[in-house]
Parts: C-alpha cells; sequence; structure tokens
C-alpha cells in the first residue's frame, strides 16, 4: 500500500445531494426573481416547442430507415462502390443524427437569444 492518502474528488452537485441525503431536508432549487422566472419559463416552452420536431425527425430516421430495408429487399443487390446499399445504410443514422444534433442545438440557441430581455 503506498503511503499517500487517497483524496475524494467529487462535483458540487454530488455534494449537495450528499448533504441532502444526511440532513433528511426537502431540498429546493433557490428561487428566481419573478423577471428571471418568467424569462427562464419562456426559454423552456420555446425549447421544449423546437426539440418536438427534433424528436420526430429523430424518430422517422430510426423507424423510417429499417421499414425502407424491410419494404425493398432488392437493395442487398444493388452495390455503390462494391459495397450493398443495405449496408451503406447503417452507417447513414450517424452522420444525420450530428446534422440533427447540430440543427436542434442553433434552435435552442437562437431561442434563448431571442427571449425578452430583463427589464
Amino acid at each position: 500500500m503506498s503511503p499517500h492518502r487517497r483524496q475524494v474528488v467529487t462535483s458540487p452537485q454530488t455534494r449537495l445531494a450528499h448533504a441532502r441525503r444526511r440532513h433528511r431536508t426537502s431540498w429546493r432549487p433557490p428561487a428566481l426573481d419573478p423577471a428571471d422566472a418568467r424569462r427562464a419559463l419562456a426559454v423552456y416552452k420555446a425549447q421544449r416547442v423546437r426539440a418536438v420536431s427534433a424528436v420526430a425527425a429523430l424518430l422517422v430516421l430510426m423507424v423510417g430507415l429499417p421499414l425502407l430495408l424491410r419494404a425493398y429487399p432488392g437493395l442487398d443487390d444493388v452495390r455503390l462502390l462494391g459495397i450493398p446499399v443495405s449496408w451503406l445504410a447503417l452507417l447513414a443514422p450517424y452522420p444525420a443524427m450530428v446534422a440533427l444534433s447540430w440543427w436542434q442545438l442553433r434552435r435552442a440557441e437562437k431561442a434563448e437569444e431571442t427571449a425578452e430581455p430583463d427589464p
């Protein structure tokens, strides 16, 4: 065993969770002033509405691709650069998901920027 004592490193959130458990009290996040609370709620709602379309696009991608492959079994015979198109379809969702996440991130940031400013 080494002579050095191990140092425990935790995040502040972990320390808060452990402290709540020790004190057995209900914990509430700090309250915002009314103007900040209204702005936070507006941003939350705008981002949630925009997220629905991103989730719908993700569902179309993840459910539609297997349905497409099932509907057209002849895609195994079609080759692109010597590789069956159905195999390439296994790689297609990943760049599409990256593009979808980038698109959603930009829309969420725009919702934050367009929220009403504090007076």
